[in-house]
C-alpha cells in the first residue's frame, strides 16, 4: 500500500544491504572477475541514469511487449542448452575485448534497470554467460558486484531525498541479508546444478509479472 516512490526507496534499503553480503561471499570464493565487474559496474551506473531519463519520456508498454517475447525465448534456450554456463569460455576473447563486452552488458542492462527494473540480476547473469563466456558462478558473482554498485547509488539517492521508510526498510534489510547469505552459500556449494533451474523459475515468475502488469 505504499506510494511507488516510497516503495522503491524502501526496497533499495533491503536489497542494498543484502547484496553487500552475497557479493562478499562470491568475492571471498574467488568467483568475481574483478576487472570486468568494475568496468561493467561503471557502465551500468551511466546506463541506469539514461534509462531513468528515458522512463520519463517513453512508454513502458513498448518494453513490456519486447520482454513478453524475449523472456520465453531465453527460457527455451536455457532449458534445451544443457551445457549452458557449465564451463568458462572467456578465452575466446582478448582481455580488452572481455572488458568492452562487460561494459556493454553493464550499460545495456543498466539502461533496462533504470527504465523498468524487474529481473535485472537475471539479465546480468545471462549477459555475462552468453556473451562474455563466464561460467554461471562467476557470472553470478559479477552480476552481484554490478547490482551492488547500482543499489548503493540508488540507496544514497533515495535516502538523501527522504524516500525510505526506515521502520519497514531496516527489518526488511535484516531478512534480506539473511536471504542473500543463505542463497549465495547454496549457489557456491551447488554451482550450475542449482543456478540453472532457478533461472527457469525466476524467468517464469518474471514473465507472469510482466504479463499481468
Amino acid at each position: 500500500g505504499l506510494p511507488p516512490h516510497m516503495a522503491t526507496g524502501t526496497n533499495k534499503c533491503s536489497s542494498m544491504f543484502g547484496t553487500v553480503f552475497s557479493t562478499w561471499n562470491f568475492f571471498k570464493s574467488g568467483k568475481i572477475h574483478i576487472k570486468t565487474a568494475l568496468a561493467s559496474a561503471a557502465a551500468a551506473l551511466a546506463g541506469s541514469w539514461i534509462g531513468a531519463m528515458l522512463n520519463m519520456i517513453a512508454d513502458e508498454k513498448i518494453l513490456r511487449m519486447v520482454l513478453l517475447f524475449t523472456v520465453p525465448v531465453v527460457a527455451f534456450f536455457i532449458v534445451f542448452k544443457r551445457d549452458f554456463g557449465k564451463e568458462d569460455r572467456t578465452d575466446r576473447h582478448s582481455q580488452k575485448g572481455l572488458i568492452v563486452i562487460s561494459m556493454i552488458i553493464g550499460f545495456v542492462v543498466g539502461c533496462y534497470d533504470g527504465f523498468f527494473g524487474p529481473g535485472t540480476g537475471t539479465f546480468l547473469i545471462l549477459g555475462f554467460t552468453m556473451f562474455a563466456g563466464f561460467d554461471l558462478l562467476t557470472a553470478s558473482g559479477n552480476a552481484k558486484a554490478v547490482n551492488l554498485a547500482s543499489n548503493i547509488a540508488a540507496f544514497v539517492t533515495f535516502a538523501a531525498s527522504g524516500h525510505i521508510i526506515w521502520h519497514i526498510g531496516l527489518p526488511a534489510a535484516v531478512f534480506g541479508v539473511a536471504g542473500n547469505i543463505l542463497g549465495s552459500k547454496i549457489a557456491l556449494k551447488k554451482g550450475s546444478k542449482f543456478i540453472r533451474p532457478m533461472f527457469i523459475v525466476i524467468l517464469s515468475i518474471l514473465f507472469v509479472k510482466i504479463f499481468i502488469m
